[in-house]
């Protein structure tokens, strides 16, 4: 364990030095790659230090244990080596998991894209409940939210809302949401009072950097629209909304919340790129999925994830069979649990996966 902590102290050490020097701050994608790459290191670099001198505490308690020339010294080192040696097999277990090599798309922002599924104006309905309980979730972690474009549905909710995220490990935490969202409720149109089944689809895509995916401006076409919906005359007169057709791919991105079409065109470029990047990483995901079967896997968009009873009060997450009775408090934000549920298990599999490196 030592030998393979002291080439991670030689790497941290040497990107120390290297983000401080200024040919790799002038080259923005080698500075952010190294920046992130230097945040990781720097916490196994603090349990390699913690390490040796659990290490060290075990040493120098066996010594005095085995000298027991004074008896108040024994009873303290005694008292040292058990704190120790409870300390080691924990710390050895977190320490093999931040050696486990980290997904590089985890620290990046995000697009969030929900979508109303079957389920008529009860879907539409439930697409905004899901960006209500997100936008909550991400104001609660201290994340800033944006929305991008917005189809709004026929009685309330959306038909589709695209909306960014940006803060610290947004896709890391974020990309096992992806999936189809189930709801069983008596919907606000129904008036015979039965329960009904709608759904909505989560699509959560790593925000693309400039430097991730080159587009090449002759394949895209642009065209300007009025944008529908509030924001005033001259929101709805002018042709400020944006969308913008990737001839090669066939994908479409638009943007219509801003008022001035210049930030509307770079929104929407954004999201372009984001799914361009998502396309790939999807091609990718497909092929490490033949390497391995993954419980809480993000690849399949079709997959239903999740199941919302309200005549229970309860919310099921189906890939971990996880179920908690505190709906109201989940659609009001509070999906931590859920989170840390499915990012405990992703984490085990990754460690069986690494075990044999140990």
């Amino acid at each position: 364990m030592l030998d393979r902590l002291q080439i991670v102290k030689q790497r941290f050490d040497e990107i120390s030095d290297l983000i401080i020097q200024p040919d790799v701050i002038s080259d923005q994608k080698r500075y952010v790659q190294l920046n992130q790459e230097y945040k990781s290191l720097k916490a196994l670099a603090d349990k390699r230090n913690e390490y040796i001198v659990v290490l060290g505490n075990i040493d120098e308690a066996n010594e005095i244990i085995a000298d027991g020339s004074d008896a108040d010294m024994t009873e303290m080192a005694k008292m040292q080596l058990e704190e120790a040696k409870e300390r080691l097999p924990i710390l050895e277990d977190e320490i093999k998991f931040l050696l486990i090599p980290k997904d590089a798309e985890d620290a990046k922002n995000v697009m969030v894209e929900i979508r109303a599924g079957t389920g008529g104006d009860e879907a539409s309905i439930f697409a905004g409940d899901l960006f209500r309980m997100y936008t909550k979730y991400c104001e609660n972690r201290g994340w800033r939210t944006s929305v991008v474009d917005i189809n709004e549905g026929t009685s309330g909710g959306f038909k589709e809302v695209i909306f960014e995220v940006t803060g610290e490990d947004v896709y890391g935490t974020l990309k096992f949401e992806a999936g189809v969202h189930r709801v069983q409720r008596v919907p606000q149109t129904e008036t015979q009072g039965r329960v009904h089944t709608s759904a909505a689809t989560v699509m959560v895509l790593p925000e693309a950097e400039e430097f991730d995916v080159q587009i090449d401006m002759n394949d895209v076409r642009i065209d300007f629209f009025c944008s529908s919906g509030p924001g005033g005359q001259s929101v709805n007169t002018t042709k400020s909304a944006v969308r913008l057709t990737h001839v090669p791919t066939g994908l479409v991105a638009q943007c219509q919340d801003q008022k001035s079409q210049h930030k509307n065109k770079d929104k929407a470029m954004d999201v372009l790129r984001s799914r361009l990047y998502e396309q790939e990483l999807a091609k990718k995901q497909a092929e490490d999925a033949t390497k391995r079967s993954s419980q809480v896997s993000s690849g399949d968009r079709s997959a239903k994830i999740r199941t919302y009873n309200y005549s229970q009060g309860r919310v099921t997450d189906h890939r971990v069979g996880l179920t908690l009775y505190d709906l109201g408090n989940i659609m009001n934000g509070d999906i931590q649990k859920i989170v840390d549920e499915l990012q405990l298990v992703n984490n085990m599999e990754k460690l069986k996966e690494a075990s044999e490196v140990f």
